[in-house]
């Protein structure tokens, strides 16, 4: 049983940054991939990056790539996500999951463990 806990959301202007930090507790979090996603009201949950077990591979949707950067730290158990030249279209709650592939998954049904999300909102 992995327990995972989002941090650093929050209000931002358009045109500005956050780090979201997601720490890991229960197991090693080398032993899973990792995912962010977000949901705004009323849409489905959309997957944002992933990346592998050691982190030497990364995958991005269309929508953020050159804007967002994923990164672990296996020996703190916690995995980050760097937003940058975020817009209103940005505002969601964002979460991250664990998952036992060994590549990078884009699939939220392929995610084992999920946190609760924290809230992102970007105004204009």
């Amino acid at each position: 049983q992995v327990q995972l806990v989002e941090s650093g959301g929050g209000l931002v202007q358009a045109g500005g940054s956050l780090r979201l930090s997601c720490a890991a507790s229960g197991r090693t979090l080398s032993n899973y991939v990792m995912g962010w996603f977000r949901q705004a009201p009323g849409r489905v949950r959309v997957f944002l990056a992933s990346i592998s077990r050691s982190g030497d591979r990364t995958r991005y949707a269309d929508s953020v790539k050159g804007r967002f950067t994923i990164s672990r730290d296996n020996d703190s158990n916690t995995v980050y996500l760097q937003m940058n030249s975020l817009n209103p279209e940005d505002t969601a709650v964002y979460y991250c999951a664990a998952g036992a592939s060994y590549v990078t998954v884009v699939n939220p049904r392929l995610y084992n463990y999920w946190g609760q999300g924290t809230q992102v909102t970007v105004s204009s």
